[in-house]
């Protein structure tokens, strides 16, 4: 509940990222993962979930970033916005 009041006043954040922050994302949008991932830690999990929230960043790079010189401006959903920001910590 509390989530729909906030996500109604929030919405979305503008962001620039430098191009090679914004690659790295596109590469990891783009990227195939094959074969299984067998029996995973919990370090492992939380790594690869945050290779996933920096994938789907790569993905609206993609689809709706305006390059401006040597960054990208992308406005990010405030939840992949917080993802980023905690898988930076």
């Amino acid at each position: 509940m509390i989530g729909e009041h906030v996500d109604a006043q929030v919405g979305r954040v503008t962001v620039r990222l430098p191009r090679t922050v914004a690659e790295a994302a596109v590469d990891a949008w783009e990227r195939d993962e094959l074969g299984d991932l067998g029996e995973e830690t919990h370090e492992q999990y939380a790594l690869r979930d945050q290779a996933g929230d920096l994938a789907l960043i790569g993905l609206v790079i993609s689809e709706r970033g305006r390059w401006e010189g040597e960054e990208v401006v992308i406005d990010l959903d405030v939840t992949s916005a917080g993802a980023a920001a905690r898988a930076s910590q």
